[in-house]
């Protein structure tokens, strides 16, 4: 467990689950993850990485596509992937797969939203192709970069909620 309350856990040969927990409603956390306007200020990585593109087809079947991009160096990432499964406001399962890639074929990513006392816990799953894959992007810095996107959310969640 981090610093951010992230946890990763190898779950199977083929999987890691990543589970935060944010105080904030199941709705507001579900709009926060599917407004592009929203994820662009909290899914960027470690500073100086943007979201320079953020377009989603909310709907099954539907696609999405991120671009980061680092204004000091110009590098840039790409990534995207079609929705499989959409139940508002607590389930999203989506294909995922990055322009460039970091790892071997594609990622099924499942994410759950439970609401308990006020507090969500986000549950993301994601299935790879293989175990070395998973045991790859287990080694990875991936777990810094999703920390600090949570815990950006965690900000934008307070800063939405007040002004709901």
């Amino acid at each position: 467990m981090s610093s951010t309350g992230l946890k990763i856990t190898a779950v199977s040969d083929r999987e890691i689950m990543m589970t935060r927990v944010f105080d904030a409603p199941r709705a507001l956390v579900f709009e926060a993850m599917t407004t592009p306007a929203l994820v662009k200020r909290w899914l960027t990585g470690p500073a100086p990485w943007i979201m320079s593109v953020c377009e989603m087809d909310l709907k099954v079947g539907g696609a999405y596509r991120y671009v980061w991009s680092n204004p000091k160096n110009g590098e840039s990432m790409g990534a995207g992937g079609q929705y499989e499964e959409i139940v508002r406001p607590e389930r999203v399962v989506s294909s995922e797969r990055f322009d460039k890639a970091w790892y071997a074929g594609a990622a099924r990513v499942t994410q759950v939203l439970s609401e308990s006392g006020g507090k969500t816990t986000l549950t993301m799953t994601l299935r790879y192709e293989s175990k070395e894959t998973r045991d790859m992007v287990l080694k990875s810095p991936m777990e810094k970069g999703v920390g600090i996107s949570y815990d950006n959310l965690s900000g934008l969640l307070v800063e939405i909620g007040v002004k709901k």
